[in-house]
């Protein structure tokens, strides 16, 4: 179970390293930038499943930690203006940053699976992942709002 999972997880990471070098082919939006980790709260619905609920302390930790991630991710997303349209400025670190990212989830989801359910893990992981992708698309919305605000004069 494991093994699958973490095939899925290099996969899935794959997948969003190859949208997100296209999306920086295109102009950002503030749509682009917002629904993302509106469409991934749906998620929070596993935890209907009792056997993928964990206690509040483990789900604020695993918070905490996602939003110390994001921090990385915030760091190096940044935007630039090109004509009328403002694009998200591709940085050779996110790269680097996302493969990092994704060993040490794999690592700890190794470590992690083995003295707690794979259901429980999935959901500590799910709200890892949130607690890093909230902070940093709000991050871009204000740094896309002000980068719109310079361009505009």
């Amino acid at each position: 179970m494991v093994i699958g999972s973490t095939i899925i997880a290099i996969v899935m990471a794959s997948v969003v390293l190859v949208i997100r070098l296209k999306a920086a082919q295109k102009p950002a939006t503030l749509k682009k930038i917002i629904l993302p980790p509106i469409f991934m709260s749906t998620g929070f619905l596993m935890f209907l499943y009792p056997a993928a609920r964990v206690s509040w302390s483990e789900a604020l930790e695993a918070f905490v930690v996602g939003m110390l991630f994001s921090l990385l991710l915030i760091r190096t997303s940044t935007f630039e203006k090109r004509a009328d349209d403002i694009y998200l400025k591709r940085s050779k670190a996110f790269i680097f940053i996302l493969i990092g990212l994704l060993l040490f989830r794999i690592l700890m989801k190794i470590y992690f699976g083995q003295r707690i359910s794979v259901e429980e893990t999935s959901g500590l992981f799910f709200i890892l992942a949130f607690g890093m992708i909230a902070p940093w698309r709000i991050a871009m919305y204000y740094k896309f709002r002000k980068m719109q605000a310079v361009a505009k004069g």
